[in-house]
């Protein structure tokens, strides 16, 4: 989610699942080793190739717009792996998103462009926490996902998704905060600082010029008069 705006998913692997569930079930049925399988196969190699064309094409786009309207960015880390390893549509519907490819290369381009960039911990409520008054009543578990509105005991009712916005910006602004801080303190306590040239080494010193001759006695050096 995006400052108030919500971002909805493609779903690339969804659109394309009848396609490549048809060209899989031709290649199934080809001899091995015959021309019709290489074809096959080729057929499900561009279905696959397609979608991941689309889904890093929607990456690139996104984030670059997200990093180009905000100064600090700040995201929630996920167990996509343990999220993905679920049976059933929930976990290809995990993987058919990429959430990691996305923070990842949000996380890249912030770097790049100079932006402050924020993972607030997986352990986290964003979700079950009240913005309102800090109280932890939201919906829990597998069966809270479907629940997208709820209601607080103190009377605000939340969007499950802005109410998880509002939670992440102020823990990730709190974390940046810290994080700023520390860079600091280490700074002013680090080792010893080294002097500048001028201070860690004498001036050098020059020679004392040798006092001229004079020739001709007293008078000094005398120049010939030309007869």
């Amino acid at each position: 989610m995006l400052r108030g705006r919500k971002i909805s998913t493609p779903r690339f692997l969804r659109r394309a699942e009848k396609r490549l569930r048809r060209a899989q079930r031709k290649l199934s049925r080809c001899r091995k080793g015959s021309n019709n399988r290489r074809k096959a196969r080729l057929a499900v190699a561009r279905i696959h190739a397609r979608v991941a064309d689309q889904r890093r094409d929607f990456i690139d786009q996104h984030t670059t717009a997200i990093t180009r309207e905000s100064q600090a960015v700040y995201v929630e880390d996920l167990n996509v792996k343990g999220m993905g390893n679920r049976r059933g549509r929930q976990g290809k519907s995990i993987h058919d998103q990429s959430f990691g490819k996305f923070t990842r290369t949000l996380q890249a381009k912030c770097a790049r462009y100079g932006r402050t960039f924020v993972k607030i911990d997986r352990w986290f409520p964003s979700t079950q926490l009240c913005s309102h008054c800090g109280a932890l009543e939201g919906p829990k578990g597998r069966a809270g996902l479907r629940i997208r509105i709820w209601t607080c005991s103190c009377g605000t009712t939340h969007d499950r998704d802005e109410n998880a916005e509002i939670n992440i910006r102020a823990a990730g602004r709190k974390l940046a905060v810290e994080t700023r801080r520390e860079a600091e303190r280490q700074n002013a306590c680090g080792g010893r600082v080294r002097l500048p040239t001028r201070e860690r080494w004498p001036l050098k010193q020059e020679p004392t010029p040798e006092p001229h001759r004079n020739n001709g006695g007293a008078g000094g050096n005398r120049q010939a008069s030309a007869r």
